[in-house]
Formats: structure tokens, C-alpha cells, sequence
């Protein structure tokens, strides 16, 4: 047997050496025709990615600007670290015919795919590209969307999705429509598995508005975003009522009035700054704990500027807004639909460096009762939380749920049913703080002990009880009131021996509701170490297909 010796390291790096750089083969003929070098084909592809990258025109690229938009490339731009963009199917085009289609087929089909690192952590896109077809969707377009949804679930990543787009593309028919099913079914399936945001930056219009609503959170930009279901020329033939596309679906509408946007912005640079904000707050999946970082603001800080901020008389306004600050990390917080049913704030924070969901009832909007919007609100951002492991903090100031035949008539016990089960359903860590009042089946709602809430505590301002002592006088001592000489002096005795009795601080802590009441200085401490210590919460649900929630 001959053993043939490895060639010394320098001389196999040598020939390596020469052989790259010696020079390439010339082309070979094929018959009479020469087959074009590797070079040249290299060169080709250069070209082509650099045409894709440019888009359609540069006046289809100014008249986006003239709108007073950004391509959809300089908005991916703008939402990922710089140089981390991976495109997919960037060469895709459609293969439909008829009505001239066959004569235009740009490459991307209209919507640009891929992923990048957004602060280091990976995330997908899907971008409209107004400039081909008016961003409008067709089979090829939706079987990009749809593949980098699939990508997005298996790799366990957010997504977000930059909506500037005229609809399904009419050419194209029954097969645009069937690209939005596929959208929908995925937006569903991946429904608590991936965040998944929708950032409208243009029109969305018909049968496209309907993603944005499957989705997580989503953004509008004022004055160039609109999402409706039919536009103000169908409502007028319908109808008879004039209307803008601004006033009947712009952002200020969506964020204020329906409440189906939870963030509005004057910009498009402001918003996609906000939604990397909203993403640093976010685990990548529902099997992640949200991200914790290093904060300088001391986890042994006090808060007792608390104690003057809520004044102890229970009919006197605040702002709990304040209190959030006082007890969030640097005072940083993100509130989500700050503009629609403002008696409840729902806001992502961070205490001691974890996130942390709050919901909070705001007394200085209709005193902070709930009704049929706040309600919706608070229970939709606690599923949210509860689906990506973030701990719930709720600070209660509650009188109750709003009366009203309207009230009524439109379903609050409905709508108060929904917030119930998304607590009772709820297995992420749950501390409830109770400032102030807390009264009837508003307390309850409101991540009581009794609904499962793993640490209560309260203030030594807090009343809880099932009715304001007013009321509970009149109602138990009505006979003994009417009786009486001195009707106003007696009904004053009764209420205040109604409260020593039954409505002192101390009377949920003695029979066991409330697991401690603590100066309010202390709130920030508390949380944070009750944080810590359910960190590592577990809670098993009942084996079932699903529940049937309120709707």
C-alpha cells in the first residue's frame, strides 16, 4: 500500500492562491453560438436586483412622495437596523392575462417580503409597493404574503405587515380574493403564537381592512392612512351622506372613535419608530418571556410622592397616569389606545427591567367607571399579555360600571363579561393594587382575589365594598331614614356607621381578600419583588379545544 503525504500548509494555500487568481475560462461555442460566461450571468443579476431595488419609475417614486409618502423599500429602511434586510421572492412576477396583464409584470408583483433584525432581534415584513398596481393584491402577491407568514411561524418571529394597498386587483379576479383567505387563515393560526403587527400607510380598503383587525396592534399615520370597508362613494350611492375618506376612516377616526387602531402618528418616520419601540417590548413568541434589559432606575426606589398624588376623598379626580409614572421604570410606559374609552389605561412598561402589562381604570375620565368601550379595550390588551407570558399589574379605582339605558340596551353585561373571562382565563403572573374604591361587580371584574389574581394589595385609602356607603344607607336603613325627625341627621349617622363597620381599609384584609395593605411609597418596591418571585409562574388551563368567550 502507498501512503501519499498531505502537501505542507503553505503550499496548498499557494494553489488555492493561484488558482483564484488565474484567469477565467473563455467561453465555449455551442454550434455556431458562444454559451455567455459565469461573469456576464453575474453581471445580468446584478443589474436586475438593482433595477427591482429601484422600483417601477422614478416618477411612479415621486408621485408617492408627492402624497407625502415613502416607498415601501425606504420604509423597510427605516424599521430595521441598518443592513440586516433579507429580501425573499424579489423576483416574483404574476401570470395572469388578459385585460393587458400579460404586458406588465413587474418583478416583486407589487409587495416587497422578507426579514431583518430590528435592536438585534429578528422580525419579517410583508410591504405593499403603492407604485406597481397600487400596491392592489393578486395571486402571486398573496403567495408571497402567505410564505412569509409560514417563515415568520416557524421561526417564531414577529411579523409586521406595512398595509399601503388599493384592494384586490380586479384583473385578476376570484384568485385576489382567494389571497386574502389564505391571509386571514394565517393571521388566525398564528393569533397568540407571534405578535403580529399592522402598520397602515396608505389606503385599506374592502376586504384588506380585515387583516389589520385579525392583527395584534396597528398603527395609522394621519391624513394618508385610511382603512374602510366600503369608501365614501359607495356610502354616499348607499346612503346619501357626503363624507372624506379621512373623516369616514382616518387614523383620528380609528384611534378615537371605533377603536379598531390602537396607535395614530403625524409621520411615517414616527411610526415605524414607535413600532421598534413597541417590538423591544415584545417576546419574539408565545414560548418567550418578554426581553429583559439593565434600567439605572433603583428597584428600591419609593414612591412616596403617591401619597399626596390620589387624594383620600373618593370623589375627588386624578390622573392615574402619574401614578404609572411614578412606579415605571425612569417613568417610561407605552400606552395603547390612549384615545378611545380613556376611563381605562391599558400600557406596556417595564418595572425593575421586566415588562409588565398595566391596566389601570383613569378617574379623571367619567371618574373611571367602566362601560361597554373600556371594557372591550381592557379585556382584548389582557388576553394579549396573557398570550406572551407578560404579567399583569392592575391598579383599581373603580365605582362601578356606567349606568344608562344606552348602556344597557348596547350590552355592557355583554361587554363587562369579556373582561371577566379574559382575567378568569388568564395565567400569567396577576398583582392587583387597590388605591382607592373599589365597588360592586366592578371590583370583581377588576382582577379581584377572588378571580384568581396571585397577590392583592391595597392602599390605606382603599374602600371596597358593594356600593358607596351613600347608597348602601339608603338602601339597608330606608325605613329607619323616612322614620326619623331628622332625616339628614340620621342618614349621615347611618353612613358613617356603615363605613366604620364595613367600608374601612383594613376590612378586605381581615377577611383574607386583600393579602396586604401597604403605604404607598412602598408600591414600587412591592410590585417589583412580587414580579420577581412570579417569574416562573405556572398555571395549567383545563384540556379543551377552546372556550367560548363573550362576544
Amino acid at each position: 500500500m502507498t501512503i501519499i503525504e498531505d502537501a505542507p500548509v503553505a503550499q496548498r494555500t499557494s494553489d488555492v492562491t493561484a488558482r483564484r487568481s488565474a484567469p477565467a475560462a473563455p467561453p465555449y461555442p455551442i454550434g455556431d453560438k458562444p454559451v455567455r460566461s459565469t461573469q456576464d450571468r453575474v453581471a445580468d443579476l446584478v443589474e436586475l436586483q438593482e433595477k427591482v431595488v429601484r422600483g417601477p419609475s422614478a416618477k411612479a417614486t415621486e408621485a408617492q412622495h408627492a402624497k407625502g409618502k415613502l416607498t415601501a423599500r425606504e420604509r423597510i429602511d427605516l424599521l430595521f437596523d441598518k443592513g440586516t434586510f433579507t429580501e425573499v421572492e424579489g423576483l416574483r412576477r404574476h401570470r395572469a392575462t388578459g385585460f393587458g396583464m400579460e404586458a406588465k409584470r413587474p418583478h416583486s408583483d407589487g409587495v416587497i417580503t422578507g426579514w431583518g433584525l430590528v435592536d438585534g432581534r429578528e422580525v419579517f415584513v410583508y410591504a405593499h409597493d403603492f407604485r406597481i398596481f397600487g400596491g392592489a393584491l393578486g395571486e402571486a402577491h398573496a403567495t408571497k404574503i402567505h410564505k412569509i407568514m409560514d417563515m415568520a411561524s416557524a421561526a417564531g418571529a414577529p411579523i409586521v405587515g406595512l398595509c399601503d394597498g388599493a384592494g384586490a386587483r380586479i384583473q385578476e379576479g376570484v384568485t385576489a380574493l382567494a389571497g386574502y383567505g389564505g391571509i386571514f387563515q394565517r393571521n388566525v393560526r398564528n393569533s397568540g403564537v407571534i405578535p403580529q403587527i399592522s402598520v397602515i400607510m396608505g389606503p385599506c380598503a374592502g376586504g384588506a381592512a380585515y387583516s389589520p383587525a385579525l392583527t395584534d396592534f396597528v398603527f395609522m399615520v394621519r391624513e394618508t392612512s385610511q382603512m374602510f370597508i366600503t369608501g365614501p362613494d359607495v356610502v354616499q350611492a348607499v346612503t346619501g351622506e357626503q363624507i372624506t375618506q379621512n373623516e369616514l376612516g382616518g387614523a383620528d377616526v380609528h384611534t378615537g372613535v371605533s377603536g379598531v387602531a390602537q396607535f395614530a402618528y403625524d409621520t411615517e418616520e414616527e411610526c415605524l419608530q414607535e413600532v421598534r419601540y413597541l417590538l423591544s417590548l415584545l417576546p419574539a413568541n408565545n414560548r418567550e418571556l418578554p426581553p429583559r434589559t439593565a434600567v439605572d432606575d433603583p428597584e428600591d426606589r419609593r414612591t412616596d410622592s403617591l401619597v399626596n398624588l390620589v387624594p383620600a376623598e373618593r370623589g375627588r379626580s386624578y390622573d392615574m397616569r402619574r401614578v404609572i409614572e411614578e412606579i415605571a421604570d425612569d417613568g417610561e410606559y407605552f400606552e395603547v389606545h390612549e384615545r378611545w374609552a380613556g376611563n381605562v389605561i391599558c400600557a406596556l412598561t417595564r418595572m425593575g427591567g421586566q415588562v409588565a402589562g398595566i391596566v389601570a381604570n383613569q378617574p379623571s375620565d367619567l371618574a373611571g367607571v367602566l362601560d361597554i368601550s373600556s371594557s372591550e379595550k381592557a379585556a382584548r390588551f389582557v388576553q394579549f399579555c396573557d398570550a406572551f407570558n407578560i404579567p399583569l399589574v392592575t391598579l383599581v379605582d373603580v365605582p362601578g360600571f356606567l349606568p344608562g339605558v344606552d348602556q344597557e340596551h348596547g350590552g355592557v353585561i355583554r361587554h363587562g363579561a369579556k373582561l371577566l373571562y379574559a382575567y378568569c382565563n388568564a395565567t400569567v403572573p396577576r398583582i392587583s393594587v387597590v388605591l382607592r374604591k373599589a365597588y360592586g361587580g366592578a371590583y370583581i371584574v377588576m382582577d379581584s382575589q377572588s378571580i384568581g389574581a396571585d397577590l392583592t394589595l391595597a392602599w390605606p385609602t382603599n374602600e371596597i365594598a358593594v356600593m358607596g356607603a351613600e347608597g348602601a344607607a339608603n338602601v339597608i336603613f330606608r325605613r329607619e331614614i323616612a322614620a326619623s325627625d331628622d332625616p339628614e341627621g340620621t342618614r349621615a349617622r347611618l353612613i358613617e356607621e356603615y363605613q366604620n363597620k364595613l367600608m374601612h381599609p383594613y376590612y378586605a384584609a381581615e377577611h383574607g381578600l386583600v393579602d396586604d395593605v401597604i403605604h404607598p411609597g412602598e408600591t414600587r418596591i412591592k410590585l417589583i419583588t412580587a414580579l420577581k418571585m412570579l417569574r416562573a409562574k405556572y398555571s395549567a388551563l383545563p384540556s379543551r379545544k377552546h372556550g367560548n368567550q363573550p362576544q
